[in-house]
């Protein structure tokens, strides 16, 4: 199988049982994921006992990360770089908008460092394409659930970037519940329509659930 296939969806070379991290090298586009942190709680973070899903914790729409992906499908992870890794100050400065410095770390682990930039243009990068959301304030700060159409939210988060498509956009649910919705951009951080890999893990419910932030 041609190495975009089955090795980069793995992410790793396996060679004598080893996994080794795969060399950066040119991606095609970016993928801006973006959890709804009261459905990740739901579906994972609680088992976690993780802070970030405790009362009065406030978050609604958080930065999961920005991942380099390949047009025919699959995306590079765990890269060697010749890039000099994050600092703790660089990791902990994207916690406003991540939840957490952990977070933070293990994004530029897992993907930071496949995108061939340093630490500090690859958050910067992150922060500008989140902050370039402008979502409505009744998808922001929910109080109570709200069941909805996952291909309206789509919609909503097209309609708040110019040029950008609903096939530009996956919304992402695990059971009847929206944790994650993930936007196609360029490497120049522009909307673009997502290629087919993407669009096959978004969620086909007629409805879901926005949990209601805690």
């Amino acid at each position: 199988m041609h190495k975009r296939g089955l090795g980069l969806i793995l992410g790793v070379l396996t060679i004598g049982g080893l996994a080794l991290p795969e060399r950066a090298q040119a991606f095609d586009y970016y993928l801006l994921a973006v959890s709804w942190q009261p459905g990740w709680c739901a579906v994972e973070g609680d088992a976690r006992d993780d802070a970030r899903c405790d009362a009065g914790a406030g978050l609604g729409w958080t930065l999961h990360g920005l991942w380099p992906q390949f047009e025919a499908g699959g995306w590079p992870e765990y890269c060697t770089t010749a890039q000099s890794d994050a600092t703790r100050a660089q990791t902990a400065a994207m916690a406003d908008i991540m939840g957490s410095s952990g977070l933070a770390w293990h994004q530029w682990r897992k993907h930071g460092r496949c995108a061939e930039v340093s630490a500090a243009q690859y958050f910067a990068n992150a922060r500008r394409a989140f902050d370039a959301l402008r979502l409505p304030r009744d998808l922001r700060t929910l109080d109570q659930a709200m069941r909805l159409d996952p291909d309206r939210l789509a919609e909503a988060f097209a309609r708040t970037l110019p040029g950008a498509t609903p096939e530009g956009v996956a919304v992402i649910c695990q059971g009847e519940i929206i944790r994650e919705v993930r936007v196609c951009l360029t490497k120049d951080l522009a909307p673009r329509d997502c290629a087919p890999d993407v669009a096959l893990r978004a969620c086909t419910r007629p409805s879901a659930t926005l949990m209601p932030v805690r």
